[in-house]
């Protein structure tokens, strides 16, 4: 990331504005927009399936459902941010993975330009891709500040996609356990 130039940016955007990007409130700001967008953005150099690599055998057939995963990401249409929690559920076929990955690949893709929509679908098609599952379930609720605080500037407005795979889609008994249990 080059975080030079994103300081010249921003440097640039404070002058379009109509600001003086010289005076004391504002002076180290493109440092700090800098700082923050390679926070906001490190998981453009993350693959997400790396998390995914260690797996434990386990002859496990019910569902495996983590809950009330934080996460922030940024609207890639406003670069603005949108912040939630991920319900992600799986039916394991013979292998399981420790959950704490689970939270490490909904950060990775969170952690990037993003529209929540394609996050949702992200999560649940490497965890059906990288476990082999029978079955993912991945519903994503957030509030998205380029909703809230601009434009039509509607607060308390709440965004919920899901994207659900295999078992979990196609059996009517399996999608209403898994989603019962995604929302309690």
């Amino acid at each position: 990331m080059d975080l030079e130039r994103i300081e010249k940016a921003v440097h640039e955007i404070l002058i379009a504005i109509g600001e003086d990007p010289d005076r004391e409130g504002l002076a180290d700001t493109p440092r700090r927009v800098a700082s923050m967008y390679k926070e906001f953005f490190e998981g453009l150099k993350i693959d997400p399936a790396d998390y995914l690599v260690t797996s434990f055998t386990e002859h496990y057939d019910e569902l495996v459902v983590l809950r009330d995963i934080p996460f922030n990401s940024m609207c890639e249409h406003h670069l603005m941010p949108f912040e939630g929690r991920a319900h992600v559920a799986y039916l394991p076929d013979g292998k399981v993975v420790g959950i704490s990955k689970l939270a490490r690949v909904v950060d990775a893709f969170a952690r990037r330009p993003q529209l929540q929509e394609r996050l949702a679908s992200q999560i649940a098609d490497l965890l059906m891709d990288k476990l082999h599952a029978k079955g993912v379930a991945v519903v994503l609720e957030a509030t998205h500040t380029c909703m809230t605080c601009r434009g039509i500037k509607k607060p308390g407005s709440l965004m919920v996609t899901s994207a659900i795979r295999g078992l979990c889609r196609s059996d009517a008994r399996t999608r209403s356990e898994v989603m019962t249990l995604l929302h309690r």
